[in-house]
């Protein structure tokens, strides 16, 4: 009977820790394209509204989809993909999604901060017992715009056009989903 030299046992182990390693670096951001564009997303809310550095510093949590595409003609609809976040770690990705029937024509971007004010606000968006009713509005993030901003219902919208400010935001029949990393 052969016997398998040590070397050879020890090079499959090493092999083995850094191929799972790897693979572990990939289910903790499966989307680095997504992360550059939260990150971008971020810091031009940031750069827009310096305030809101305190509100990231004291939420529980916050969502943030760096581009969300609203269209319609007739009959809207709205979609983005975006990163969800406990303080500063990432807890997985989220998908918007809005419809909405009425007189509209035309498209636009914008970005869409959601803060949590609680643990319990973050938990309900994650297990996806969370969507926005017509009543919750969105502010515009202008220099200054975070010292009058306050939760409804555990939660704090912010949204920032592409290119430019979007001074009103109906946020209303959003739904989320949630997929953790």
């Amino acid at each position: 009977m052969k016997t398998i030299p040590n070397y050879f046992i020890t090079a499959l182990l090493v092999a083995g820790f850094v191929a799972s390693t790897l693979a572990g670096d990939e289910t903790k951001n499966k989307n680095p394209e997504l992360t550059a564009n939260v990150a971008e997303a971020k810091a031009a809310f940031l750069k827009q509204e310096a305030d809101l550095q305190g509100i990231f510093d004291k939420a529980a949590g916050y969502v943030l989809f760096p581009t969300v595409a609203k269209g319609g003609l007739g009959v809207g609809a709205a979609r983005g993909k975006g990163q969800v976040f406990d303080k500063a770690k990432v807890l997985g990705e989220a998908t918007l999604t809005q419809v909405t029937v009425g007189f509209q024509a035309g498209g636009q971007a914008y970005s869409e901060l959601i803060f949590f004010e609680d643990k319990t606000s973050l938990d309900n968006f994650i297990k996806g017992n969370f969507e926005f009713s017509a009543q919750v509005s969105a502010v515009a993030a202008t220099a200054g715009a975070s010292k009058n901003a306050k939760y409804e219902k555990g939660v704090m919208v912010f949204t920032l056009a592409k290119g430019g400010l979007m001074y009103e935001a109906s946020v209303g029949g959003q739904k989320f989903d949630y997929e953790a990393y």
